[in-house]
């Protein structure tokens, strides 16, 4: 756990009643020895897994489970403990504890405590595959993050009726870095707008058939969530991918290249920043067929006639404001820094972030990366780092470079 993020802060955790809570006890323990103050919440579902001392002698806090419990003075305990909390955590959450979250029952602690609170609220789910699974639950959960809440989905893998499935409470790791997102959010963008581009671009030859990539999006929305966490008004520019966007983020959805560029031509008007991470096919059929071309009437060759797509980078260059940044990646499989080299100078860029894809680590798809900031300052080479930290660097560069 960071302590320069979690220090000085009042955590609520609202544990219930699942055999998860056991997993709890240790980030209760984590988050405390971080700095923060953690007021462990319990259904009475909870105790009965795991007695409230034990929370309390790792906290140092009395646990509170009755809505009318210990809460000294304080003649509404909820209001006061959902005011005061800068994130309000749930873990291990309940099926039945999702559907009275998501349905504003306040017959609990939990319950009454959330509907007080205008903290982030995180939600660890852990239940049997089947239950999250159930369409119910996973409108509730939808409703959840339609309301703004971080739902850290559970894992796959053994659970406690010995079947395998996704039902496991989430890793501590990915709960701590929720927790940390939350409260690591700043106001070093606050007033700035930025545009982020993520994922492939779709060329269609028919209407089955189409030409892309093997980009994931994966950087594209970190980068966004991290713009987001800096307090920046985002707008993020997206083609298909299988990511759920951050909330609190505007979403354009797009599929082909054209459409990228006129999308980002929209958002450019006022943006202080434009961070292409999209992958932009160059080419496209120059006739996509109208119906599915079928391989008997084809033959055993086809031709297809590419006509290139317009520089989506070169446009934004041209059309900016007086200030904007615009950032550029260079995906490579050979000398990235080179290629990255050349675009800064050929297409008048302020930094360009390269990596070669061929290396351990840096392939389409993965959560790491190793890239390189090019710019007219230097070469600044990272190692292999999570895309979450790489996309905090770039953010980082990008607020130091609009503060000039």
């Amino acid at each position: 756990m960071n302590a320069s993020v979690l220090s000085g802060k009042f955590v609520v955790l609202g544990v219930t009643g699942s055999i998860a809570v056991y997993k709890v006890v240790e980030l209760a323990r984590r988050l405390t020895q971080a700095g923060a103050t953690v007021q462990v919440v319990m259904t009475p579902g909870a105790t009965q897994f795991v007695q409230p001392l034990t929370f309390q002698a790792l906290t140092y806090r009395p646990v509170e489970v009755e809505m009318f419990g210990t809460f000294d003075d304080r003649a509404a305990g909820h209001v006061a403990m959902g005011q005061q909390a800068d994130v309000v955590v749930i873990a291990p959450a309940t099926a039945h504890t999702l559907a009275r979250l998501a349905n504003g029952f306040a017959d609990d602690l939990i319950g009454t405590t959330v509907l007080a609170s205008h903290a982030p609220l995180i939600i660890a789910p852990a239940m049997e595959t089947h239950m999250w699974a159930n369409p119910a639950t996973q409108e509730n959960v939808e409703t959840l993050r339609d309301r703004g809440a971080t739902i850290v989905e559970p894992e796959s893998g053994e659970l406690a009726s010995g079947l395998s499935g996704q039902g496991r409470l989430a890793s501590l790791e990915a709960i701590g870095a929720a927790i940390e997102d939350a409260l690591a959010t700043s106001s070093a963008l606050a007033g700035k707008r930025i545009v982020v581009t993520a994922g492939p671009t779709l060329e269609p030859i028919d209407p089955v058939r189409v030409i892309s990539n093997r980009s994931s999006g994966k950087m594209g929305y970190a980068i966004a969530a991290a713009a987001l966490r800096a307090g920046a008004d985002v707008r993020l520019i997206s083609g298909p991918v299988a990511l759920r966007p951050p909330a609190g983020v505007r979403v354009v959805r797009i599929e082909t290249a054209a459409e990228l560029h006129d999308a980002v031509l929209a958002a450019l008007p006022g943006a202080h920043a434009v961070v292409m991470a999209a992958a932009v096919a160059d080419y496209r059929p120059a006739a996509p067929a109208y119906q599915k071309l079928k391989k008997r009437e084809q033959g055993d060759d086809v031709t297809l006639t590419l006509v290139r797509n317009p520089d989506v980078l070169q446009a934004i260059v041209a059309k900016r404001d007086q200030g904007t940044l615009v950032v550029g990646f260079k995906a490579e499989t050979g000398d990235a820094v080179a290629e990255a080299s050349r675009m800064l100078r050929e297409k008048g860029l302020d930094l360009v972030v390269a990596n070669d894809v061929t290396a351990k680590g840096s392939e389409f798809g993965s959560d790491t990366d190793e890239v390189t900031f090019v710019s007219a300052d230097g070469v600044e080479a990272l190692p292999l780092l999570s895309k979450r930290e790489v996309a905090r660097r770039l953010v980082a560069k990008i607020t130091e470079r609009l503060a000039i």
